[in-house]
């Protein structure tokens, strides 16, 4: 629980951030040690190092000239390398995640009886393993595999279907009821970990050959259907371990639409489809190997790489005593450390509510202690850790997963994304700043911050930001920028007393492979709802509804899209959020007639900030954890702080300059009358305007002046000009009473 008590370092002395890469400890995460920990650290490293191998062709192989059959070859076929990357997370997933919390550090006292139970489930999940192998070694020595062979489809069932159905379901039930310490390895979950092996194992095996065209068909052979109902159950539950059950609700909401869609009415109406023809195809690109899955593991594995090499360099902690150094002597100083360090660590570490944990353990405490309210403090943090998602050139990983949906250069959209990040820190900015003056807030004084010079000293620890950002526009592709980048994380630590060897190069895999779970498993389960989308054309009736409503108003059917992409989103982190929306609300939106980009950038928004967006707001309810004060009301106040990024994607459709497309006069006027907009936007939200308190009826006009200005067109902004002038002089000249100024608080 969180108190009021300020850590030591964060009282006297200068603040000097530490740990701010060091990853939280989830409450139901094992903490092995001795040979277990070797064991789950060499599985997580290898894990990792397996995705860097085959994303850049190498091979063992390959190098020494020989041919060792247990070693892959690269590059891997596609679905294959998909299916390895679900299956590796989920072995890796279970044995490192428990099913329930545990109690701090108390160690739960153990249940024999359940465990001899999960030792006996164990022989009915390597039972299954066994099986698919002699599947793959009938079909390698010429066996014509079908769906509609009797005998095949016997030995499929009982054989294969059973036995590993079975082991599944007991596995997820044990994993509620069987207790083990935090240092061990519990027996229901490494019966989980064997089902996805042997469910991966299946896959491989018949998606390999022919039957790849069967999937969907009464030809697809059924032990598919079965491998893919264990496969979505192992994810699914994957998914509630790691984050939580928002997403596992919306997904069981449409695994239920499947089956009962015929019985629904109107447009909610679907087609009876056969559970057997579902889940041959859930499991393809189509669904679960579709999209998501495509982009955890490439670019996003690739740049949680980046990001752990980052991490065991230190440079994190880097950033945000550089952020103290440049920001903490401006007033309120810290929540503009917060807005800065959180917005850089965001963009890269790809969580709302991870960012939060990170960086805020820090701002948070020293926010308070200058002054902010305590719910003020946490919905800083959290909105500004929300904006990471949005920021080039990495956006979380977002760019990447819009890239392969759309179809669109991930070069234009991280040039797209340059003035909408801009407008959206910028209000933080004017909303943090207008309340330190409000509250006569002061800055940190120079002996509380660390030294500007020395912080200058180590710029070159940019480097590998830089790096990345520069390859990435000289043509570069994706995974050869991350991986220059990665290797350029490696060398600056050389010039600092964190030099990466051997050991911090293997600490720095291994600390990837667990940071990948949670974004993988998130991924895969993203997968089964757009699987159903596409399976049940659910996306293109919500469509045909939103043409509809445009039919009546076109400002109303946007604001029906931004609904359903913030409810959609709550709950689930980002990348899952905006996968989700874009297959049901974009393609409405290009069939109003919207480009492609400016649709995709509408639905990605409002799946950002769903994070601070009340009733369920993840970062903000992660930072009231940290700040102490009430969770529901840090919500509303990140949602206030927060307030440009509502407004900003109807920019986009009034004015596509926002997003670089026009000349650059225009993209120029558009990115100067937008930033003023949002500053007269910030000032009749906080009230504060010109140096001083706005009266209650110039608070309204400074808004409708920043609507107007908002909005992009020359007769509109000249209307906010004039009337923000008018604004000006009256406050100067009449001085038009308000309310009493409040009292500087402390950290109550």
């Amino acid at each position: 629980m969180a108190t009021d008590t300020q850590p030591d370092h964060l009282t006297d002395g200068p603040v000097i951030a530490e740990g701010i890469d060091e990853e939280p400890v989830e409450s139901n995460r094992r903490l092995f040690t001795g040979r277990a920990y070797l064991a789950i650290a060499v599985f997580s490293g290898c894990y990792a190092l397996f995705h860097m191998a085959a994303l850049n062709g190498w091979s063992i192989n390959g190098w020494t000239g020989l041919d060792l059959p247990f070693l892959p070859t690269f590059p891997m076929e596609t679905w294959n390398f998909r299916i390895v990357h679900i299956a590796g997370a989920l072995a890796l997933g279970f044995l490192l995640y428990s099913a329930t919390s545990f109690r701090g550090s108390e160690e739960r006292p153990e249940t024999p009886v359940f465990g001899y139970i999960a030792y006996v489930l164990m022989l009915p999940a390597l039972y299954a393993i066994y099986t698919a192998l002699g599947f793959a070694n009938d079909i390698a020595g010429g066996v014509m595999w079908n769906g509609i062979d009797d005998t095949i489809r016997m030995r499929e069932i009982y054989h294969f279907g059973v036995p590993l159905l079975a082991a599944t379901a007991g596995g997820i039930i044990l994993g509620w009821v069987h207790r083990r310490d935090r240092g061990g390895f519990a027996a229901p979950d490494v019966v989980l970990a064997l089902c996805g092996i042997g469910v991966a194992i299946y896959l491989i095996t018949i998606l390999g050959t022919a039957m790849r065209t069967s999937t969907g068909t009464p030809f697809a052979p059924i032990g598919l259907s079965l491998a893919a109902v264990a496969g979505t159950a192992l994810i699914m539950e994957l998914t509630r371990r790691v984050a939580g059950l928002a997403l596992i609700i919306i997904a069981g909401v449409f695994l239920t639409y499947v089956f009962t869609g015929d019985l629904l009415p109107g447009f909610l109406n679907a087609p009876d489809i056969a559970w057997t023809r579902f889940f041959s195809q859930v499991y393809t690109d189509a669904g679960i190997l579709g999209p998501t899955t495509a982009v955890s593991s490439t670019y996003i594995i690739l740049f949680i790489i980046f990001a752990a090499f980052l991490q065991a360099s230190k440079v994190g902690d880097y950033f945000v005593n550089f952020a103290f150094a440049t920001a903490g002597r401006a007033r309120g100083g810290p929540a503009k450390v917060a807005i800065f360090a959180s917005g850089l660590m965001g963009m890269i570490n790809g969580t709302s509510a991870g960012n939060v944990v990170a960086t805020g353990s820090l701002t948070i405490p020293l926010m308070k202690k200058v002054g902010y309210h305590r719910k003020t403090a946490g919905a800083v943090e959290a909105a500004a850790s929300t904006g990471g998602q949005i920021m080039p050139p990495i956006m979380g990983a977002g760019a990447f997963i819009m890239a392969e949906i759309t179809g669109i250069p991930y070069t234009d959209i991280a040039i797209a994304a340059i003035i909408p990040a801009i407008l959206y820190f910028v209000s933080i900015y004017f909303m943090v700043d207008f309340e330190a003056a409000k509250l006569g807030m002061r800055g940190m004084r120079e002996d509380e911050l660390p030294k500007f010079r020395d912080m200058v000293r180590r710029v070159f620890l940019f480097l590998p930001i830089l790096i990345l950002i520069v390859a990435l526009f000289m043509g570069y592709s994706v995974i050869r920028a991350g991986t220059l980048a990665t290797a350029a994380a490696a060398v600056v630590s050389w010039f600092t007393p964190y030099r990466m060897g051997v050991k911090s190069v293997s600490k720095a895999f291994e600390i990837a492979g667990y940071m990948s779970i949670q974004i993988i498993a998130v991924c895969a389960c993203a997968g089964i709802i757009v699987g159903v989308i596409s399976l049940t054309g659910v996306g293109a009736r919500f469509s045909s509804v939103l043409l509809s409503i445009a039919d009546a108003n076109q400002l109303l059917a946007l604001i029906f899209a931004m609904c359903i992409a913030i409810l959609l989103g709550m709950g689930m982190p980002t990348t899952a959020a905006y996968a989700v929306a874009a297959s049901v609300v974009a393609p409405g939106l290009v069939q109003l007639g919207i480009p492609m980009l400016t649709a995709h950038f509408f639905v990605f928004y409002f799946a950002v900030v769903s994070a601070i967006t009340p009733p369920v707001a993840l970062a903000s309810y992660a930072a009231a954890g940290i700040s102490g004060a009430n969770p529901m009301e840090t919500s509303v106040a990140s949602f206030k702080i927060g307030i440009a990024a509502f407004i900003v994607p109807f920019m986009f459709f009034y004015n596509s300059a926002i997003l670089m497309e026009g000349s650059w006069f225009e993209i120029t006027r558009a990115g100067i009358t937008a930033t003023f907009g949002v500053f007269l936007l910030s000032s009749g939200v906080q009230g504060w305007f010109m140096g001083g308190r706005a009266a209650w009826f110039l608070r309204v006009a400074l808004i409708l002046a920043a609507l107007f200005m908002i909005e992009g067109g020359w007769i509109s902004d000249l209307i906010g000009v004039a009337a923000a002038t008018a604004i000006f002089f009256i406050q100067k000249i009449f001085k038009p009473s308000a309310d009493a100024v409040l009292p500087v608080r402390g950290a109550d």
